[in-house]
């Protein structure tokens, strides 16, 4: 599958790969930040979101097959790995299936361990989008507000909506996603890869507890874990400065 990208600087690569929902755009300060230092740094749409293409089949299996795809095609050698949330465990399960092909792993504010479904309200917000009746993205964000989405999370999603054929659609394939979201949450397989990691997570996040150290611990033994004070889910996004400061001092040891 040729995923969509787009790619900031020249040096040693860098991928980053963005979460659920999320897109390359989402990427883009800190793309551009990472790759001053210098890296050729590539902000990837995994496939059936952004301008990737959409496809039924989604796992992490098929995604960590992109991914070294990906690395493949465009000839990148020893690419420094991040990824945010779900792009996260796509990371995690590319490093445990090409264990030599990257040099350096960062996991951003997930665990390998299973996670329960959570986002059952975003899907039925989502799923009353009849885009259809609909003429403006003002009216998405009204059905989006009736089902209690806060300002964040609407904006995050309302980036996705673009015009096709003189009417609005979702960038991802939300029909393969709904069907498919268990797999989001599935736990990483349980393997072993001795690769450089950085786990970076939110202060006020609960996606990766104390406890959960020993789940990366057991699949990367070398690993190290930065706590972000006062930053969520989206740590990259509400500490930018503090997110980008550990990045760059783990990649340029």
């Amino acid at each position: 599958m040729d995923l969509a990208f787009r790619k900031y600087g020249e040096g040693k690569p860098v991928i980053i790969l963005h979460g659920l929902f999320g897109q390359s755009d989402n990427w883009n300060t800190i793309a551009k930040k990472i790759a001053e230092h210098p890296f050729a740094v590539y902000t990837v749409d995994q496939r059936n979101h952004g301008l990737s293409p959409h496809d039924n089949e989604w796992n992490y299996t098929v995604m960590a097959n992109d991914l070294q795809d990906f690395i493949s095609q465009h000839e990148l050698r020893d690419p420094i790995i991040i990824g945010h949330s779900m792009g996260g465990k796509t990371a995690m399960v590319h490093a445990l299936k090409n264990c030599n092909t990257e040099s350096k792993l960062i996991v951003v504010d997930v665990s390998p361990r299973t996670y329960e479904p959570q986002h059952d309200k975003v899907f039925e917000a989502l799923n009353a989008v009849d885009f259809s009746l609909l003429e403006t993205r003002k009216q998405a964000e009204e059905i989006l507000v009736s089902y209690g989405l806060d300002f964040g999370t609407r904006q995050f999603l309302l980036k996705n909506v673009f015009w096709q054929d003189d009417k609005m659609d979702w960038r991802f394939n939300l029909k393969v996603i709904t069907e498919k979201y268990s797999n989001v949450g599935e736990k990483i397989p349980n393997q072993t890869c001795n690769i450089n990691t950085l786990v970076i997570r939110g202060g006020n996040s609960n996606y990766i507890a104390d406890s959960d150290m020993d789940e990366f611990t057991n699949r990367f033994p070398n690993n190290q874990l930065v706590t972000i004070a006062n930053a969520g889910h989206w740590v990259h996004a509400e500490k930018p400065d503090e997110f980008i400061k550990a990045i760059l001092e783990f990649i340029t040891q």
